[in-house]
């Protein structure tokens, strides 16, 4: 019994100094990926390759990239007017996701930084609570 305490507590502990000792971006990023999977991926596909005329790309997507703060703004509130993504034009709607600021903050950071993407700069919760609708 004795043996087992020791072992569970080290575990603890295990995970508790590599957890915390992660970089926040990057623990940002493995909870957006669940938020993706769990939201996204029905419309946007497992590599964010959307399907054309339909839903559009997130991965090497230029809306995306270029407009942080729309994106943000339409997956905070959803959409229903024309984009251009990647010289395609989308008419599509999509709806709010319902999502708190820090979930949509996470999912922002792993499509962002996958699929070719890069953003060194990370999405805060602070900063999704300050798009308005």
């Amino acid at each position: 019994m004795k043996t087992i305490l020791i072992s569970i507590l080290t575990f603890s502990t295990f995970l508790t100094v590599h957890l915390t000792s992660q970089d926040p971006l990057e623990v940002s990023i493995q909870r957006g990926e669940v938020i993706y999977e769990d939201f996204c991926v029905t419309c946007h596909l497992p590599h964010g390759q959307g399907i054309q005329n339909t839903y559009p790309p997130l991965a090497k997507s230029d809306f995306l990239m270029e407009n942080r703060k729309a994106s943000i703004h339409l997956l905070k509130y959803g959409i229903n007017k024309e984009i251009i993504v990647n010289g395609v034009t989308y008419n599509g709607n999509m709806p709010a996701m319902e999502l708190d600021d820090d979930e949509i903050a996470d999912v922002m950071n792993y499509i962002t930084n996958t699929w070719s993407n890069t953003n060194s700069k990370m999405i805060t919760e602070t900063e999704v609570e300050s798009i308005k609708k």
